[in-house]
Protein backbone atom coordinates (compact mmCIF):
# COMPACT_ATOMS: atom_id res chain seq x y z
CA UNK A 1 0.00 0.00 0.00
CA UNK A 2 1.24 3.12 -1.43
CA UNK A 3 1.07 6.77 1.33
CA UNK A 4 -0.25 9.30 -1.02
CA UNK A 5 -0.32 13.11 0.17
CA UNK A 6 -3.43 15.06 -1.96
CA UNK A 7 -2.55 18.64 -1.60
CA UNK A 8 -4.55 20.87 -1.08
CA UNK A 9 -7.38 18.35 -0.14
CA UNK A 10 -9.97 20.87 0.68
CA UNK A 11 -9.91 22.10 -3.15
CA UNK A 12 -12.56 20.34 -5.56
CA UNK A 13 -10.36 18.66 -7.34
CA UNK A 14 -8.75 17.69 -3.53
CA UNK A 15 -12.31 15.79 -3.13
CA UNK A 16 -12.68 14.07 -6.13
CA UNK A 17 -9.08 12.82 -5.91
CA UNK A 18 -10.59 11.20 -2.22
CA UNK A 19 -14.24 9.72 -3.72
CA UNK A 20 -11.65 8.36 -6.64
CA UNK A 21 -9.17 6.55 -4.43
CA UNK A 22 -10.58 6.29 -0.80
CA UNK A 23 -11.60 2.84 -1.40
CA UNK A 24 -8.52 1.63 -3.43
CA UNK A 25 -6.86 -1.02 -1.28
CA UNK A 26 -3.34 -0.45 -3.02
CA UNK A 27 -3.17 4.00 -1.83
CA UNK A 28 -3.37 5.25 1.86
CA UNK A 29 -4.42 8.79 2.05
CA UNK A 30 -3.01 11.95 3.69
CA UNK A 31 -5.19 14.98 3.09
CA UNK A 32 -2.67 18.24 3.79
CA UNK A 33 -3.89 21.75 3.26
CA UNK A 34 -2.55 25.37 3.93
CA UNK A 35 -5.96 26.66 5.81
CA UNK A 36 -8.71 25.30 7.79
CA UNK A 37 -10.86 23.50 4.85
CA UNK A 38 -13.55 21.14 4.25
CA UNK A 39 -10.24 18.88 3.52
CA UNK A 40 -10.64 17.81 7.59
CA UNK A 41 -13.94 16.58 7.31
CA UNK A 42 -13.09 14.27 4.82
CA UNK A 43 -9.55 12.79 4.94
CA UNK A 44 -8.87 10.40 7.79
CA UNK A 45 -5.42 11.32 8.04
CA UNK A 46 -5.16 15.37 7.66
CA UNK A 47 -1.84 17.40 7.89
CA UNK A 48 -3.11 21.25 8.39
CA UNK A 49 -0.70 24.19 8.75
CA UNK A 50 1.76 23.29 5.65
CA UNK A 51 2.65 26.36 4.09
CA UNK A 52 1.52 28.28 0.74
CA UNK A 53 3.42 27.69 -2.25
CA UNK A 54 5.44 30.93 -2.22
CA UNK A 55 7.00 30.69 1.29
CA UNK A 56 10.43 29.40 1.19
CA UNK A 57 10.03 27.18 3.78
CA UNK A 58 7.68 24.88 1.61
CA UNK A 59 10.26 22.80 0.25
CA UNK A 60 11.45 21.79 4.02
CA UNK A 61 7.94 20.93 5.49
CA UNK A 62 7.08 18.78 3.47
CA UNK A 63 10.15 16.79 3.03
CA UNK A 64 9.49 16.42 6.98
CA UNK A 65 6.08 15.25 6.62
CA UNK A 66 7.47 12.97 3.08
CA UNK A 67 9.52 11.31 6.36
CA UNK A 68 7.53 11.47 9.14
CA UNK A 69 4.41 9.89 7.29
CA UNK A 70 6.78 7.79 4.75
CA UNK A 71 4.97 9.66 1.87
CA UNK A 72 5.25 7.64 -1.54
CA UNK A 73 3.42 10.34 -3.71
CA UNK A 74 2.40 13.96 -3.43
CA UNK A 75 -0.65 14.78 -5.72
CA UNK A 76 -1.17 18.12 -6.09
CA UNK A 77 -4.95 19.40 -6.72
CA UNK A 78 -4.89 23.13 -7.38
CA UNK A 79 -3.81 24.91 -10.67
CA UNK A 80 -1.55 27.01 -8.80
CA UNK A 81 0.37 23.79 -6.70
CA UNK A 82 0.42 21.79 -10.39
CA UNK A 83 2.57 24.35 -11.34
CA UNK A 84 4.70 25.07 -8.47
CA UNK A 85 5.19 21.23 -7.69
CA UNK A 86 6.35 21.01 -11.53
CA UNK A 87 9.02 23.00 -10.52
CA UNK A 88 10.45 21.99 -7.08
CA UNK A 89 9.73 18.01 -7.89
CA UNK A 90 13.59 17.44 -7.84
CA UNK A 91 13.90 19.03 -4.09
CA UNK A 92 11.53 17.16 -2.44
CA UNK A 93 12.31 13.53 -1.84
CA UNK A 94 9.27 11.40 -3.02
CA UNK A 95 7.57 11.22 -6.24
CA UNK A 96 5.11 14.00 -7.69
CA UNK A 97 1.87 13.17 -9.59
CA UNK A 98 2.23 16.36 -12.67
CA UNK A 99 3.20 16.21 -15.81
CA UNK A 100 6.52 17.64 -17.04
CA UNK A 101 7.38 21.45 -16.05
CA UNK A 102 7.14 22.77 -19.51
CA UNK A 103 3.64 21.33 -19.79
CA UNK A 104 2.16 22.61 -16.59
CA UNK A 105 3.72 26.39 -17.22
CA UNK A 106 2.20 26.16 -21.01
CA UNK A 107 -1.21 25.18 -19.88
CA UNK A 108 -1.00 27.56 -16.59
CA UNK A 109 -1.30 30.62 -18.90
CA UNK A 110 -4.08 31.12 -21.15
CA UNK A 111 -1.67 33.50 -24.08
CA UNK A 112 0.92 30.67 -23.62
CA UNK A 113 -1.53 27.83 -24.59
CA UNK A 114 -2.73 29.76 -27.36
CA UNK A 115 0.40 31.04 -28.74
CA UNK A 116 1.62 27.35 -28.86
CA UNK A 117 -0.98 25.92 -30.31
CA UNK A 118 -1.79 29.57 -32.93
CA UNK A 119 -1.21 28.04 -36.28
CA UNK A 120 -4.27 25.77 -35.47
CA UNK A 121 -8.01 26.81 -36.17
CA UNK A 122 -9.20 25.27 -33.26
CA UNK A 123 -7.26 28.77 -31.27
CA UNK A 124 -10.02 31.71 -30.70
CA UNK A 125 -8.91 34.61 -32.42
CA UNK A 126 -7.14 36.81 -30.03
CA UNK A 127 -7.00 40.66 -29.88
CA UNK A 128 -3.42 42.61 -29.23
CA UNK A 129 -5.10 44.73 -26.66
CA UNK A 130 -3.38 45.81 -22.98
CA UNK A 131 -3.61 48.32 -20.49
CA UNK A 132 -1.02 50.47 -22.19
CA UNK A 133 -3.44 50.42 -25.25
CA UNK A 134 -5.56 53.28 -23.60
CA UNK A 135 -2.31 55.28 -22.51
CA UNK A 136 -3.52 58.00 -24.83
CA UNK A 137 -6.17 58.94 -27.25
CA UNK A 138 -4.20 58.01 -30.43
CA UNK A 139 -3.67 54.80 -29.51
CA UNK A 140 -7.12 54.49 -27.64
CA UNK A 141 -8.53 55.26 -31.64
CA UNK A 142 -6.14 52.23 -32.73
CA UNK A 143 -7.86 49.53 -30.66
CA UNK A 144 -10.60 50.17 -33.07
CA UNK A 145 -9.09 49.10 -35.76
CA UNK A 146 -7.43 45.98 -33.66
CA UNK A 147 -10.75 44.69 -33.18
CA UNK A 148 -12.46 45.01 -36.24
CA UNK A 149 -15.16 46.30 -34.41
CA UNK A 150 -15.61 42.85 -33.39
CA UNK A 151 -18.06 42.93 -30.20
CA UNK A 152 -18.84 41.89 -27.87
CA UNK A 153 -15.43 40.47 -26.86
CA UNK A 154 -14.46 38.00 -24.17
CA UNK A 155 -11.83 39.37 -21.65
CA UNK A 156 -10.69 36.87 -19.11
CA UNK A 157 -7.34 36.49 -16.45
CA UNK A 158 -4.67 35.20 -18.45
CA UNK A 159 -4.03 33.17 -15.53
CA UNK A 160 -7.18 31.39 -13.39
CA UNK A 161 -9.66 29.54 -13.36
CA UNK A 162 -13.25 28.85 -12.44
CA UNK A 163 -14.43 31.84 -14.60
CA UNK A 164 -13.41 34.12 -11.97
CA UNK A 165 -12.75 37.88 -13.69
CA UNK A 166 -14.09 36.77 -16.71
CA UNK A 167 -16.03 40.27 -18.66
CA UNK A 168 -17.69 40.96 -21.74
CA UNK A 169 -16.92 44.19 -23.54
CA UNK A 170 -19.51 45.83 -26.28
CA UNK A 171 -17.38 48.60 -26.94
CA UNK A 172 -14.08 50.73 -26.75
CA UNK A 173 -15.00 51.89 -23.64
CA UNK A 174 -16.38 48.49 -21.74
CA UNK A 175 -12.39 47.62 -23.15
CA UNK A 176 -10.54 50.50 -21.57
CA UNK A 177 -12.87 49.99 -18.02
CA UNK A 178 -11.74 46.40 -17.81
CA UNK A 179 -8.19 46.74 -18.89
CA UNK A 180 -8.05 49.67 -16.35
CA UNK A 181 -9.55 47.23 -13.57
CA UNK A 182 -7.22 43.96 -14.29
CA UNK A 183 -4.43 44.38 -16.18
CA UNK A 184 -3.80 40.59 -16.48
CA UNK A 185 -6.43 40.32 -19.06
CA UNK A 186 -6.66 39.03 -22.65
CA UNK A 187 -8.67 39.41 -25.11
CA UNK A 188 -9.78 36.73 -27.53
CA UNK A 189 -13.38 36.03 -29.91
CA UNK A 190 -16.74 35.90 -28.07
CA UNK A 191 -18.27 32.46 -28.17
CA UNK A 192 -21.54 32.41 -27.89
CA UNK A 193 -22.72 28.30 -28.22
CA UNK A 194 -22.45 25.76 -25.84
CA UNK A 195 -19.55 24.97 -23.64
CA UNK A 196 -17.65 21.57 -23.35
CA UNK A 197 -15.36 19.82 -21.43
CA UNK A 198 -13.06 16.77 -22.98
CA UNK A 199 -11.80 14.64 -20.54
CA UNK A 200 -8.25 12.74 -21.28
CA UNK A 201 -5.90 10.23 -19.76
CA UNK A 202 -2.66 10.04 -21.38
CA UNK A 203 0.14 7.72 -20.39
CA UNK A 204 3.61 6.79 -21.68
CA UNK A 205 2.88 9.58 -24.89
CA UNK A 206 -0.54 7.19 -25.57
CA UNK A 207 -4.34 9.50 -25.48
CA UNK A 208 -6.10 6.20 -23.70
CA UNK A 209 -9.05 7.96 -23.21
CA UNK A 210 -10.65 11.13 -24.83
CA UNK A 211 -14.71 11.76 -24.04
CA UNK A 212 -16.92 14.83 -24.12
CA UNK A 213 -18.92 15.77 -21.30
CA UNK A 214 -21.57 18.99 -21.69
CA UNK A 215 -21.70 21.94 -18.80
CA UNK A 216 -25.13 22.49 -18.52
CA UNK A 217 -25.09 24.43 -15.50
CA UNK A 218 -21.95 26.27 -13.87
CA UNK A 219 -21.87 27.78 -10.40
CA UNK A 220 -18.70 29.85 -9.30
CA UNK A 221 -16.79 28.68 -12.72
CA UNK A 222 -18.02 25.25 -11.46
CA UNK A 223 -19.91 22.44 -13.80
CA UNK A 224 -22.63 21.87 -11.27
CA UNK A 225 -24.72 19.61 -14.27
CA UNK A 226 -22.86 18.02 -16.73
CA UNK A 227 -23.77 15.26 -19.12
CA UNK A 228 -21.67 12.76 -20.87
CA UNK A 229 -22.22 13.18 -24.51
CA UNK A 230 -21.04 12.21 -28.25
CA UNK A 231 -17.18 12.63 -28.96
CA UNK A 232 -17.34 13.84 -32.62
CA UNK A 233 -13.90 12.86 -34.87
CA UNK A 234 -13.04 16.17 -34.87
CA UNK A 235 -12.95 16.37 -31.14
CA UNK A 236 -10.75 13.46 -30.51
CA UNK A 237 -8.58 14.95 -33.59
CA UNK A 238 -8.13 18.17 -31.17
CA UNK A 239 -7.18 15.88 -28.36
CA UNK A 240 -4.40 14.35 -30.29
CA UNK A 241 -2.78 17.40 -31.65
CA UNK A 242 -2.70 18.59 -28.29
CA UNK A 243 -1.62 15.36 -26.93
CA UNK A 244 1.27 15.08 -29.73
CA UNK A 245 2.54 18.92 -28.82
CA UNK A 246 2.58 18.66 -24.95
CA UNK A 247 3.78 16.10 -22.79
CA UNK A 248 1.03 14.43 -20.02
CA UNK A 249 1.61 12.13 -17.28
CA UNK A 250 -1.91 10.89 -16.00
CA UNK A 251 -5.32 12.77 -16.54
CA UNK A 252 -5.74 15.93 -18.20
CA UNK A 253 -8.57 17.69 -19.73
CA UNK A 254 -9.07 20.52 -22.01
CA UNK A 255 -12.28 22.93 -22.66
CA UNK A 256 -14.11 24.25 -25.85
CA UNK A 257 -17.06 26.07 -26.64
CA UNK A 258 -18.73 26.82 -30.53
CA UNK A 259 -18.09 29.79 -32.01
CA UNK A 260 -20.83 31.91 -34.38
CA UNK A 261 -19.93 29.18 -37.40
CA UNK A 262 -20.49 26.34 -34.62
CA UNK A 263 -16.54 25.55 -34.95
CA UNK A 264 -15.09 24.18 -31.76
CA UNK A 265 -12.83 26.94 -30.15
CA UNK A 266 -10.23 25.98 -27.27
CA UNK A 267 -10.64 27.60 -24.06
CA UNK A 268 -7.67 25.94 -22.29
CA UNK A 269 -6.43 22.88 -21.17
CA UNK A 270 -5.42 21.77 -17.42
CA UNK A 271 -2.68 18.81 -16.61
CA UNK A 272 -4.82 17.71 -13.82
CA UNK A 273 -7.97 15.75 -12.52
CA UNK A 274 -11.44 17.94 -12.78
CA UNK A 275 -13.54 17.88 -9.88
CA UNK A 276 -16.66 16.91 -12.57
CA UNK A 277 -14.56 13.98 -14.01
CA UNK A 278 -17.18 11.92 -11.15
CA UNK A 279 -19.07 12.03 -14.33
CA UNK A 280 -16.84 9.89 -16.33
CA UNK A 281 -15.39 7.99 -13.06
CA UNK A 282 -18.91 6.90 -12.69
CA UNK A 283 -19.06 5.28 -16.28
CA UNK A 284 -15.84 3.32 -15.28
CA UNK A 285 -13.08 5.65 -15.77
CA UNK A 286 -11.19 6.37 -12.19
CA UNK A 287 -8.80 9.38 -13.15
CA UNK A 288 -6.68 9.58 -9.95
CA UNK A 289 -6.36 5.78 -9.88
CA UNK A 290 -4.98 5.29 -13.42
CA UNK A 291 -2.64 8.67 -12.86
CA UNK A 292 -1.04 7.03 -9.91
CA UNK A 293 -0.64 3.32 -11.63
CA UNK A 294 0.43 5.43 -14.42
CA UNK A 295 3.08 7.18 -12.57
CA UNK A 296 3.95 3.59 -10.97
CA UNK A 297 4.50 3.11 -14.29
CA UNK A 298 2.21 -0.05 -14.96
CA UNK A 299 0.57 -0.44 -18.51
CA UNK A 300 -3.01 0.96 -18.07
CA UNK A 301 -6.28 -0.22 -20.21
CA UNK A 302 -9.51 1.52 -20.11
CA UNK A 303 -13.18 0.38 -19.93
CA UNK A 304 -15.86 2.28 -19.68
CA UNK A 305 -20.07 1.52 -20.01
CA UNK A 306 -21.71 3.42 -22.57
CA UNK A 307 -24.72 4.05 -20.94
CA UNK A 308 -25.66 7.93 -20.84
CA UNK A 309 -24.99 9.76 -17.12
CA UNK A 310 -25.96 13.04 -15.80
CA UNK A 311 -24.10 14.42 -12.63
CA UNK A 312 -25.77 17.13 -10.50
CA UNK A 313 -23.65 18.51 -7.73
CA UNK A 314 -24.51 20.67 -4.86
CA UNK A 315 -23.43 21.22 -1.46
CA UNK A 316 -22.74 18.85 0.90
CA UNK A 317 -22.71 18.56 4.66
CA UNK A 318 -20.03 17.01 6.92
CA UNK A 319 -19.85 17.31 10.79
CA UNK A 320 -17.79 17.14 13.27
CA UNK A 321 -19.31 16.25 16.22
CA UNK A 322 -17.67 16.57 19.65
CA UNK A 323 -19.49 13.86 20.88
CA UNK A 324 -18.11 10.70 23.27
CA UNK A 325 -20.65 7.28 23.42
CA UNK A 326 -20.12 3.89 23.33
CA UNK A 327 -23.66 2.25 23.17
CA UNK A 328 -26.67 3.74 20.89
CA UNK A 329 -30.23 3.10 22.30
CA UNK A 330 -32.61 3.25 19.04
CA UNK A 331 -36.00 2.62 17.73
CA UNK A 332 -37.22 0.40 15.26
CA UNK A 333 -40.90 1.79 13.76
CA UNK A 334 -40.28 5.01 11.99
CA UNK A 335 -36.83 4.50 12.79
CA UNK A 336 -35.35 1.91 11.16
CA UNK A 337 -38.38 1.03 9.43
CA UNK A 338 -39.77 3.89 7.62
CA UNK A 339 -42.54 4.67 4.84
CA UNK A 340 -42.32 0.43 4.18
CA UNK A 341 -38.59 0.50 3.93
CA UNK A 342 -35.78 0.10 5.14
CA UNK A 343 -33.40 3.40 6.77
CA UNK A 344 -30.86 2.44 4.41
CA UNK A 345 -29.20 5.85 5.65
CA UNK A 346 -29.61 4.75 9.34
CA UNK A 347 -28.01 1.47 8.48
CA UNK A 348 -24.69 2.93 7.32
CA UNK A 349 -24.68 4.62 10.46
CA UNK A 350 -24.90 1.43 12.10
CA UNK A 351 -22.43 -0.41 10.49
CA UNK A 352 -19.90 2.85 11.26
CA UNK A 353 -20.81 1.68 15.23
CA UNK A 354 -19.78 -1.54 14.14
CA UNK A 355 -16.89 -0.90 12.59
CA UNK A 356 -15.78 1.27 15.66
CA UNK A 357 -17.17 -1.08 18.45
CA UNK A 358 -19.55 0.48 19.88
CA UNK A 359 -22.89 -0.94 21.38
CA UNK A 360 -26.22 -0.96 19.63
CA UNK A 361 -29.50 -1.54 21.60
CA UNK A 362 -32.53 -1.80 19.94
CA UNK A 363 -35.53 -0.72 21.97
CA UNK A 364 -38.87 -1.05 20.91
CA UNK A 365 -42.80 -1.61 20.97
CA UNK A 366 -42.97 -3.26 17.68
CA UNK A 367 -46.53 -4.86 17.50
CA UNK A 368 -45.41 -7.81 15.70
CA UNK A 369 -42.73 -10.53 16.26
CA UNK A 370 -39.73 -8.53 16.12
CA UNK A 371 -36.97 -10.70 15.45
CA UNK A 372 -39.29 -11.95 12.43
CA UNK A 373 -39.95 -8.50 10.99
CA UNK A 374 -35.89 -7.92 11.40
CA UNK A 375 -35.61 -11.83 9.58
CA UNK A 376 -38.26 -10.52 6.73
CA UNK A 377 -36.15 -7.35 6.10
CA UNK A 378 -32.99 -9.11 6.05
CA UNK A 379 -31.61 -7.38 8.95
CA UNK A 380 -28.93 -9.35 10.84
CA UNK A 381 -29.86 -9.75 14.13
CA UNK A 382 -26.40 -10.00 15.73
CA UNK A 383 -26.38 -6.52 14.30
CA UNK A 384 -28.06 -5.84 17.28
CA UNK A 385 -25.98 -6.44 21.29
CA UNK A 386 -29.60 -6.39 22.70
CA UNK A 387 -32.98 -6.74 21.27
CA UNK A 388 -35.82 -5.08 24.02
CA UNK A 389 -39.02 -5.01 23.07
CA UNK A 390 -41.95 -3.53 25.23
CA UNK A 391 -45.56 -2.86 25.41
CA UNK A 392 -47.39 0.20 24.02
CA UNK A 393 -47.29 1.16 27.78
CA UNK A 394 -43.77 0.45 28.84
CA UNK A 395 -41.93 3.54 29.25
CA UNK A 396 -38.49 3.14 27.43
CA UNK A 397 -36.14 4.95 29.99
CA UNK A 398 -36.62 2.36 32.51
CA UNK A 399 -34.05 0.37 29.99
CA UNK A 400 -30.90 3.15 29.31
CA UNK A 401 -28.06 1.96 31.48
CA UNK A 402 -27.03 5.56 33.30
CA UNK A 403 -23.43 4.13 33.63
CA UNK A 404 -22.62 3.55 29.94
CA UNK A 405 -21.96 6.83 27.79
CA UNK A 406 -25.14 6.29 25.01
CA UNK A 407 -26.65 8.23 22.41
CA UNK A 408 -30.77 7.92 21.83
CA UNK A 409 -32.51 7.69 18.22
CA UNK A 410 -35.82 8.33 18.04
CA UNK A 411 -38.56 9.46 15.58
CA UNK A 412 -40.70 10.52 18.71
CA UNK A 413 -40.23 13.89 20.12
CA UNK A 414 -41.78 12.93 23.85
CA UNK A 415 -39.91 9.45 23.99
CA UNK A 416 -36.79 12.16 23.15
CA UNK A 417 -37.80 14.79 25.76
CA UNK A 418 -38.28 11.61 28.41
CA UNK A 419 -34.99 10.43 27.94
CA UNK A 420 -32.83 13.95 27.76
CA UNK A 421 -34.74 14.65 31.21
CA UNK A 422 -33.80 11.67 32.84
CA UNK A 423 -30.38 11.13 31.90
CA UNK A 424 -29.37 14.29 30.12
CA UNK A 425 -27.91 12.21 26.86
CA UNK A 426 -27.58 13.54 23.23
CA UNK A 427 -30.99 12.26 21.42
CA UNK A 428 -31.73 12.45 17.82
CA UNK A 429 -34.30 12.82 15.31
CA UNK A 430 -33.67 10.52 12.20
CA UNK A 431 -32.75 14.31 10.02
CA UNK A 432 -30.05 14.55 12.66
CA UNK A 433 -28.12 11.11 11.64
CA UNK A 434 -26.05 12.85 8.93
CA UNK A 435 -24.32 14.48 11.89
CA UNK A 436 -23.29 11.48 13.12
CA UNK A 437 -21.46 10.21 10.49
CA UNK A 438 -17.92 9.46 9.75
CA UNK A 439 -17.23 10.39 6.53
CA UNK A 440 -12.99 10.47 6.95
CA UNK A 441 -11.52 7.17 5.20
Amino acid sequence: MKNVLVFPCGSEIGLEIHNALKYSKDFRLFGGSSVNDHGKFVYKNYIPNIPFIDDENLCDFLNEIIEKYDIDLIYPSHDDVVLKFSEIKDKLKTHVVVSNDKTCDICRSKSKTYNFFKNYNFVPKIYEISKESFDNDEMEKNVEAITYGEFPIFLKPDIGQGAKGVAIANNVDDLKHHFKENSSLIAVEYLPNEEYTIDCFSSKGKLLYCEKRERIRIKDGISVNSITVKTEDKIKEIAKIINSKLVFDGAWFFQLKKDKNDDYKLLEIAPRIAGTMALHRNTGVNFPLLTLYSHLGFDLSIISNKNKLTIDRALTNRFGYEIDYQRVYLDFDDTVFIKGKVNTYLMMFLYQCVNENKEIILITKHEKDINKTLKDLKIDLNLFNEIISLTKKEEKYKYIDKNVSSIFIDDSFSERLSISNKFNIPVFDLDAIESLINWRM
